[in-house]
Formats: C-alpha cells, sequence, structure tokens
C-alpha cells in the first residue's frame, strides 16, 4: 500500500472506492476502485477532502476489500438471499421473496468478535418483501490476509448459512370464535375484519368459522370438529383471562391439546396461547387482537407461516422490547416491537 499525493497520482490506478457526501443528498462512490486518475479529477478529490490516494500493490497471500467482501457475501447467504454489489467495499444482502428473515445468531455474533469482519442484519424474523434489504458485510480494511477469509468461510459451511428467508406457507386456517356474547347475538363478531384479514393479506386462507358459547364441552367439541377438518393452522378467540366466565382453556385442555406456553412478556399479548392439537400448531388469541393494531399475534403468525414452532423460551426473551408503545400511526414492524 502506498500513499500518494493526488497531485502526483496522475496516470496511476486508484487502489479503493473514494466517497461523496453531500449532506442530505447524496452519499456513494465518485471515483471507484480501477479508475485511472487524470488531471481533471484533482479539483474533485481535493473538494472531498483527499489530499492523498492510496496505490495498492499486492502481496501474496492478501485479498482485497472488494473481493473479500463478495467472498463473505456468498458464505454468508442462505435460502432466498441475493447479494449486491461491491459497493465502497461492502456487499448487500436483499430478500428474493415474501417471508421471514432467519438469522444465525450465535454464528453472526462470532464473526463481528473474529476482528476485521463485519455483518450487520436486521433483527431476525422481520418479516421481508421482495427486494428489501436485510443485511450487508465487508472488511474494515482496504485488504485482509486470505487466510482470515477462509476461516471465516469455514466457519459458515459447518455452522451457515448466517442469514435467508424462509418463505410463507400458505396454510388453511380454521377458526373457533367462544363467547356468550356473540354466540347469543349481543356484539358482532369482528374476527374477519380485524385477524381474517392479515391471515388473507398473507396469504392463508379461513376455511372453516365456528361460533360457541363459553362451554367447556361446546369448546372442545368444536377444536375437535377443526382438527378433523382440512386445517393446517387452528385459531380460537376469546374467553382466556382469569374472569370467571373465561373457559377457554379448559375447553383446549378437554380436546386433548398440549399447550406449549400460555401467559407472555409481551404486551399487548399477555394472556396468547400456544399449543398443539394433535400435529396441528393451536393459537389462543386474547381480546387485545380486536383492539391494537400489533400484538404478539403479529409476531407470531409470519413464524408459523414460516414452520417455526417457538419455544417457551423463546417466547420469554421476547420481553426485551415487548413492550409495544401503540404509536400513532403504528409503523410495525417496523418498530422494535417484539424484537427481543
Amino acid at each position: 500500500m502506498k500513499k500518494i499525493k493526488i497531485e502526483d497520482a496522475v496516470g496511476m490506478v486508484l487502489g479503493h472506492d473514494v466517497t461523496q457526501i453531500i449532506p442530505g443528498k447524496h452519499k456513494g462512490p465518485k471515483f471507484k476502485r480501477g479508475h485511472l486518475i487524470r488531471e481533471e479529477d484533482i479539483p474533485e478529490f481535493l473538494k472531498m477532502g483527499k489530499e492523498h490516494v492510496f496505490v495498492m500493490e499486492m502481496k501474496p497471500g492478501m485479498i482485497h476489500e472488494d473481493d473479500a467482501a463478495l467472498r463473505l457475501g456468498k458464505a454468508f447467504s442462505g435460502k432466498n438471499i441475493k447479494i449486491t454489489g461491491p459497493s465502497e467495499g461492502k456487499v448487500t444482502f436483499l430478500s428474493k421473496i415474501n417471508g421471514v428473515l432467519k438469522i444465525n445468531l450465535p454464528l453472526l455474533n462470532r464473526i463481528n468478535l473474529s476482528g476485521n469482519i463485519i455483518l450487520s442484519t436486521l433483527h431476525r424474523y422481520t418479516p421481508c418483501i421482495p427486494g428489501i434489504a436485510v443485511g450487508a458485510t465487508r472488511i474494515i480494511s482496504l485488504m485482509a490476509p486470505e487466510r482470515q477469509i477462509k476461516k471465516v468461510e469455514n466457519w459458515c459451511k459447518k455452522e451457515g448459512p448466517v442469514i435467508e428467508v424462509l418463505s410463507y406457507r400458505k396454510l388453511n386456517v380454521g377458526v373457533v370464535i367462544t363467547g356468550n356474547e356473540i354466540f347469543k347475538g349481543r356484539i358482532r363478531d369482528r374476527f374477519d375484519s380485524k385477524v381474517g384479514k392479515k391471515i388473507v393479506d398473507y396469504g392463508s386462507r379461513i376455511v372453516k368459522k365456528l361460533v360457541v358459547p363459553d362451554d367447556v364441552p361446546q369448546i372442545s367439541k368444536a377444536l375437535l370438529e377443526l382438527q378433523d377438518a382440512s386445517t393446517d393452522l387452528i385459531l380460537i378467540t376469546g374467553g382466556l383471562s382469569v374472569d370467571p366466565d373465561d373457559v377457554t382453556r379448559a375447553g383446549i385442555r378437554k380436546a386433548g391439546a398440549k399447550i406449549i406456553f400460555y401467559g407472555t412478556p409481551i404486551l399487548p399479548g399477555a394472556m396468547f396461547l400456544y399449543g398443539m392439537l394433535g400435529e396441528k400448531p393451536l393459537l389462543g388469541l386474547p381480546a387485545c387482537v380486536f383492539y391494537h393494531k400489533a400484538t404478539l399475534f403479529d409476531i407470531i403468525f409470519p413464524r408459523i407461516l414460516a414452520g417455526e414452532s417457538p419455544s417457551r423460551k423463546e417466547i420469554s426473551l421476547l420481553g426485551h422490547g415487548g413492550f409495544c408503545l401503540n404509536c400513532d400511526p403504528c409503523r410495525f414492524p417496523v418498530c422494535p416491537f417484539g424484537k427481543g
């Protein structure tokens, strides 16, 4: 690596990208690696505060930042990830599909502790759309020993990928609505306009919906009817608090479901229930899903669609970041809620 005064660099090849920043308007490479420096370029370099440039003489065993970023990008990428760049020594990861971002967090942390290599991502389980940028990687220096890149590549072969997007499955959803007030027509059922719309927006569909009173045998019977129907997922709403008339959990137990967790450190969503009825996931939705724009349902449902099965421990860790600020307007999922 040689440091050369810009006036003496005419006719030489630039060894690195040079970034131009116009406050509030632009940030990007003005001159890219490989550019043949011309006399007329000198004023532009000086405007950017670059009185010197680096001319690189690559020694055996060293690798340039662009080449390192490309190799790392390929090593870190899993399913449904597209890489773009390098630009300014950085490779960016884009989602190819609608899905849920999955991050190998232990490996991510190991990489970022290794020195000279950085990998920055969105929070894991962020819902993705095609083309959204989900992370980026680069080395800090302009070049690195190739053995360092190979070491990280080997980690990824054994433990990777680090970053991938899980596609949503299109599920047939069965729904049980509980509550005497709805069963007897005292209030209107609002499931379709609130929760049902979200289900459809994710590409799934409601194939059967049953409305039952607050009665343990009838709740159990409805759940077993949906278990036998052509459903992939069962939702049940209402009756999940501690009031005397709230018997939904008793009905779930009578149906033979295994409750994986009930009660969460998420607000709204404290009374959420997750279980399995035979081989079918069962989500118990508390009343908050009808009043708040974002609840634990919005955190869990995309993961279920992606084939994930959240554990009790995973849910307990969501307490950090699990308090919703009820912003107006709601910006979920572009916010800290539920990110852990």
